[in-house]
């Protein structure tokens, strides 16, 4: 795919996140491309699960979908994953939330051949990395959310009690200087304080995107997070932001 291609099959996923629903003929002149053009763009964003079509309108799909979000910003996931993976020694315990960055991790983490132990709260990450039989995965029990893949409930934190681990990682839907970190389910968000009470060090991956974007729900973890990952194009302003908070900010293929 080249990268004018690429580009604009990003703009449209971004329009669409600020806007879950749009006419065709609307993001054809917002890209200043031809109708035939943006179908074809929205063709090839529907296979890759990212986009429905229905009468004319682009709709953006499950954005819980981790499988379709992949896709998304795929090349600065990867570079995310891979700056993380550089933290984890041969027989460390990691503890992994939702989030395709995190899921990008657990795969990177395979397939360097690390022989490691992944408590993980997301039933997709656990079959993502199922072929590689150096990673031995402990799922939690609790409420499974079907859209998200998530186990979610008073269970996590029972299940996270037995555990101590130096990292967990994260992913977020959003970030303000006011209210911090996001996602967007309130199940979700307290799962990650329930894990987090396990840990020395949450890690946030994250694309730089998601910066200046409120979220639904603050995550509001005690202690904050200590350590965020995200790419070279994070916002100076924001970065500046999160040291002075005094978290440590790792800039991906920097």
């Amino acid at each position: 795919m080249s990268n004018k291609k690429q580009l604009r099959h990003e703009k449209i996923l971004g329009l669409l996140e600020q806007q879950p629903q749009m006419e065709v003929t609307s993001l054809a002149d917002e890209l200043g491309v031809s109708q035939v053009t943006m179908r074809q763009d929205l063709d090839t964003l529907e296979s890759q699960g990212l986009v429905k079509r229905s009468h004319g309108v682009a709709i953006l799909a499950n954005p819980d979908d981790l499988n379709g979000r992949l896709a998304y910003h795929l090349e600065e996931k990867r570079q995310i994953a891979a700056c993380a993976a550089e933290l984890i020694e041969d027989g460390d315990t990691i503890m992994i939330e939702s989030g395709s960055c995190c899921a990008l991790l657990a795969e990177t983490l395979g397939r360097q051949g690390k022989r490691l132990t992944i408590v993980t709260n997301n039933a997709f990450i656990a079959d993502f990395v199922s072929e590689y039989p150096c990673l031995q995965v402990v799922l939690f029990g609790g409420i499974y959310q079907p859209a998200s893949q998530c186990v979610v409930g008073p269970f996590v934190a029972q299940t996270a009690a037995n555990y101590h681990v130096h990292y967990l990682f994260v992913g977020a839907d959003g970030w303000t200087a006011e209210a911090g970190f996001s996602n967007k389910d309130q199940l979700r968000a307290q799962a990650v304080r329930d894990m987090a009470r396990s840990t020395d060090c949450l890690a946030i991956l994250t694309e730089s995107e998601k910066f200046h974007r409120p979220g639904t729900v603050p995550l509001n973890v005690p202690g904050q997070p200590k350590l965020v990952i995200t790419d070279k194009n994070i916002p100076q302003g924001c970065q500046q932001q999160l040291e002075r908070d005094g978290i440590k900010v790792l800039l991906a293929n920097s």
